[in-house]
């Protein structure tokens, strides 16, 4: 019987879960954006990634902040941004937030280097009719 195994996992996995949302609202609250961006992201969170840019946005300066967050992203990270910024530019609340996303990415990004981001020609795509 491995039920309590199983049990035993799902509990730690939320357990986990729930440590890694408290690190991301402490980080949010100490304004460290960067490392929020990658927690964020790599909960696979969209909505939690666009509060932590309008957060950036707030600041005094924050289209510079913002810039000098994106870049610093891995590059699997900024895939993950532009894959979850095409759902935001749907939507008119968040369409200035995807935008400015969009414009630090085409701004400090190689044109080449954007060229081999996965999923890049669907999301240019999608992102025409809204941009």
């Amino acid at each position: 019987d491995v039920t309590e195994i199983e049990e035993k996992e799902a509990q730690a996995k939320q357990e986990e879960q729930i440590m890694k949302e408290q690190e991301l609202s402490n980080l949010l609250h100490e304004k460290r954006y960067l490392k929020a961006l990658g927690l964020a992201i790599s909960l696979d969170r969209p909505h939690t990634v666009l509060t932590v840019v309008k957060a950036i946005l707030r600041e005094p300066e924050g289209r510079r902040h913002l810039d000098e967050n994106i870049v610093r992203l891995r590059k699997d990270q900024k895939e993950a941004v532009l894959a979850f910024l095409v759902t935001w530019n749907t939507n008119s609340r968040n369409c200035h937030e995807a935008q400015a996303v969009l414009e630090t990415l085409l701004r400090h990004e190689a044109p080449d280097t954007l060229l081999q981001f996965s999923g890049i020609k669907s999301a240019v795509e999608s992102l025409l009719p809204y941009t």
